[in-house]
């Protein structure tokens, strides 16, 4: 249902930044971004990468990588029972395709902050400010969820990811 007027509450926030971080520059990465975030395909596939490499952790790495799937799945069960329609409204512009028309919370931001966490924990390295922002921000430019989405599903995927990584911690 397209909503008609000024925007307002979450639609005016995102119309607002959406404004200010669109560019062509912005939406071709934004547009990669949610390519390879769709269904978590990509960082699954990461997942996959570290465990042909790492053999030691291999077993650590195949659960992370399912971790994230998990993750990816759990936010399509909250969309599923939460119903949110994604943003209509003429001051936002949708630049991409989705595979349905619900937006809380944010897959992407789900299942790219699960593998943020869980990655983080094999590579000793803190993924987590390098690649969230950006798919979080990636959302908004392509105009297909409101910001509580995109939080929302940064909270569930660390949720779910945090409580793989504590159990892949206590094997070690």
């Amino acid at each position: 249902m397209l909503e008609k007027g000024a925007p307002t509450g979450e639609v005016a926030v995102l119309a607002k930044a959406q404004g200010v971080l669109k560019s062509d520059v912005t939406v071709k990465a934004a547009r990669g971004l949610s390519h390879f975030g769709e269904h978590s395909a990509g960082w699954f596939a990461l997942g996959l990468v570290g465990a042909a490499v790492d053999k030691k952790r291999r077993k650590d790495w195949l659960v992370a990588a399912v971790g994230v799937v998990g993750a990816h799945a759990a936010s399509i069960a909250v969309k599923r029972v939460v119903r949110r329609p994604r943003p209509d409204h003429p001051s936002v512009e949708v630049l991409v395709g989705t595979p349905s028309k619900l937006s809380f919370p944010s897959s992407h931001a789900t299942s790219t902050t699960a593998a943020a966490v869980l990655y983080s924990g094999l590579t000793g390295r803190n993924l987590v400010p390098a690649l969230v922002p950006p798919m979080l921000a990636s959302r908004l430019v392509l105009g297909v969820h409101y910001p509580t989405d995109v939080l929302a599903g940064a909270a569930l995927g660390g949720l779910v990811g945090g409580l793989i990584r504590r159990k892949l911690k206590k094997r070690q």
